[in-house]
């Protein structure tokens, strides 16, 4: 029995290895590209192409010049403020309207939200090439190229996971809790936002973590609709104008732009982490 166990101990330890070594391998490959960013963010522009590659030295490193160069070429203060602007507003928009309509979706059962859910679930799956330049068109005629117009659009491109989500996560919850508060005289508001809403915080971080980390680094959007020529362009933007019009770029000043985008939504993203898998296997698995 004793040299039983004694393999079964052995094989899981072997497995163990075998599993820590491939971990291993993805977290560098994942990995790489960021160190990648940051290493060419201390070398000199020139360098750049002809040793991408290479560690900085004497000869290569430019010290902060990138950093200064590129905040000076491409205003990403401001940027920032704006994408800060953008993200924050849409993610909140989204996380509230989404949860209220997959609320409403899965407690009221008739054709009418059978049809609802189709058409949300059915929006995951439709490329944003077939809908940009209608979309472009449409938000030019009502005015939403701006950064509060931007909100209303991230608001109906991102309902459609975000509802799916909440309304795996509500399914799980006992309808029984919420017959007890409107016995007591709650609302359906109150029995939305005092009861269910707080039950929902797993859903709700991996939903705005989700949608901060597309909205934040997206460009096509912001591109499309808002354009170079106003003050409200986006991070992604803003670096994508350090190429010029020959096809000329500043690969230093863009690794550079690159490396303080990424900073506030890795910051996000790891203080948040953790809620990430619960709430995807509860969005997607339960109910």
């Amino acid at each position: 029995m004793k040299k039983k166990e004694k393999i079964i101990r052995e094989r899981m330890s072997f497995r163990d290895k075998v599993l820590f070594v491939v971990l291993s391998i993805l977290v560098t490959i994942f990995m790489y590209p960021i160190i990648f960013i940051i290493n060419n963010s201390f070398k000199g522009k020139f360098f750049i192409s002809s040793n991408p590659f290479s560690l900085p030295n004497i000869e290569t490193f430019s010290g902060i010049r990138n950093y200064t160069t590129g905040l000076a070429k491409t205003g990403f203060v401001d940027a920032t403020i704006w994408s800060l602007f953008i993200t924050v507003v849409s993610v909140a928009l989204i996380v509230t309207f989404a949860s209220m309509t997959a609320y409403y979706i899965t407690r009221v059962k008739n054709i009418v939200t059978s049809a609802l859910y189709i058409i949300f679930v059915f929006s995951m799956i439709v490329p944003f090439q077939m809908v940009m330049f209608p979309m472009v068109n449409l938000a030019d005629k009502l005015h939403l190229n701006n950064p509060v117009g931007m909100c209303i659009l991230y608001l109906g491109f991102g309902s459609g996971l975000s509802v799916f989500m909440f309304s795996g996560f509500i399914k799980s919850i006992p309808i029984e809790i919420e017959e007890a508060a409107m016995i007591d005289g709650c609302s359906p508001i109150v029995n939305f936002f005092g009861i269910v809403f707080p039950i929902l915080k797993p859903t709700i971080i991996t939903v705005a973590i989700l949608n901060a980390m597309w909205i934040w680094n997206d460009y096509l959007l912001p591109y499309l609709v808002i354009g170079l020529s106003t003050e409200y362009k986006t991070i992604p933007v803003v670096v994508q104008m350090l190429v010029g019009s020959n096809g000329n770029r500043d690969m230093g000043a863009m690794m550079a732009m690159l490396v303080l985008a990424i900073i506030p939504i890795v910051i996000f993203y790891l203080a948040c982490q953790k809620y990430i898998i619960d709430g995807v296997i509860a969005g997607a698995v339960k109910g």
